[in-house]
């Protein structure tokens, strides 16, 4: 498949819709337009779009995924790379611009999440410094696949295993855990609520976070590993500073190779990895995408792998689509959901080796087939968070209807 032309489509009426959100959405956009000037085949602004009905695609899938990202804290470029791999985009341009995209959506989620006090920018800071390495190194990589030929089969394939693994064991510890966790949730599921019991603030947050327990998998971490220098985080966790590098190191890595922002690896690592409180863990993994997008998409632009036109119109939804899916956490048991969720992943991990498959054998359909089911599977789980959220709402509301 060869990539769509990009064609000039205006923003005013769609930036008139996403409100406030536009505004932290163009600093992010300029920032990537004035430090990259055309790249990607597009100069500067003068193109924002590839066609009017691309260009709806694009911001349909961007809101999409911007309440993937807001909400699970992960969810970003992981489907809109392989997406634009599926259409036939260069790797580098694929890579890239997920990078660039990613980039936006956190700016606007992290300002959402810091609201509700779930950033410790202390982690995040420390991570920064192996992020930035492990992106410059899968960058390098990239370009090196590419010229040799094999950086779209290396990078799908490395999206099936990883996106095929992680699903599987989300969707396990979804099913498994399930009866277990409402048991152990039961004394404080009157003070309790958002994704995964990350939907707190202010001072309910922090005495939530003081009862914070670490996976046992993440205690038999710091109880090994306890390398000086040591570093105390929030819920009292303390871990050495070499298991936070090795972490920030991985998913930097992945970052840079794949395009994504990490936190589909960074989010469950600094839980199982480091022992950060699920609630911290999603507000801060956004926090590092910031950085780790923002490296990455500027890096990837000066070798020009950027293309605005794909950026802008994703970016135009996604900036909606963050502010909801963040705000929901504050309302939504993600018990529910996570199960989704994990089906999400495992349907683009199968979307992925199809796509790939037809376009090894030069079929069509079965590229058609991938890309449907990346799009169908994002959609199915942004559906259910946007429903629960407000049949949550709806109930909410009726007690206070009687009162009155």
């Amino acid at each position: 498949m060869t990539a769509l032309a990009a064609s000039e489509i205006p923003a005013t009426g769609v930036g008139r819709s996403i409100g406030g959100g536009l505004v932290d959405l163009l600093g992010s956009v300029g920032l990537i337009g004035s430090g990259f000037g055309g790249v990607g085949g597009v100069d500067g602004f003068s193109v924002f779009g590839t066609g009017p009905e691309m260009a709806a695609l694009f911001v349909g899938f961007g809101l999409v995924v911007g309440i993937l990202f807001g909400f699970f804290g992960m969810g970003g470029s992981f489907l809109v790379t392989p997406a634009l791999l599926l259409f036939g985009y260069q790797p580098s341009v694929a890579v890239g611009s997920g990078m660039a995209f990613v980039f936006g959506t956190a700016v606007i989620a992290t300002l959402k999440h810091h609201d509700l006090g779930q950033v410790d920018y202390k982690l995040g800071g420390l991570m920064i410094v192996g992020t930035t390495i492990g992106i410059e190194v899968g960058r390098m990589t990239v370009f090196y696949l590419q010229d040799i030929g094999l950086a779209g089969g290396v990078i799908n394939v490395i999206y099936v295993l990883l996106l095929g693994g992680i699903g599987a064991m989300v969707t396990r510890d979804a099913l498994s855990d399930d009866g277990d966790a409402d048991e152990e949730a039961d004394g404080d599921a009157d003070e309790s609520s958002g994704a995964g019991g990350h939907g707190h603030g202010g001072s309910d947050e922090d005495a939530d976070l003081s009862n914070h327990t670490p996976p046992a998998i993440a205690k038999r971490i710091q109880e090994t590993v306890r390398i000086p220098p040591m570093v105390t985080l929030r819920g009292d966790v303390r871990v050495s500073v070499w298991v936070i590098t090795a972490v920030a190191f991985a998913t930097g890595l992945l970052s840079g190779l794949l395009g994504v922002g990490g936190g589909f690896i960074r989010m469950p690592a600094m839980i199982y990895a480091i022992g950060a409180p699920v609630p911290v863990a999603v507000g801060t993994d956004l926090f590092e995408i910031v950085f780790s997008g923002g490296i990455g998409s500027y890096l990837y632009g000066q070798s020009g792998g950027v293309d605005l036109g794909i950026v802008v119109p994703l970016l135009f939804g996604s900036a909606l689509g963050a502010r909801i899916g963040s705000a929901a956490t504050a309302v939504v048991d993600s018990e529910g959901i996570t199960v989704y969720f994990g089906g999400m992943l495992l349907a683009g991990s199968v979307a992925v080796a199809i796509g790939e498959l037809g376009g090894l054998l030069g079929i069509a359909l079965l590229e058609t087939v991938g890309l449907v089911l990346v799009l169908g599977a994002a959609v199915a789980v942004a559906g259910a968070i946007v429903v629960t959220t407000l049949r949550t709402l709806r109930t909410e509301s009726r007690p206070t209807s009687v009162a009155e």
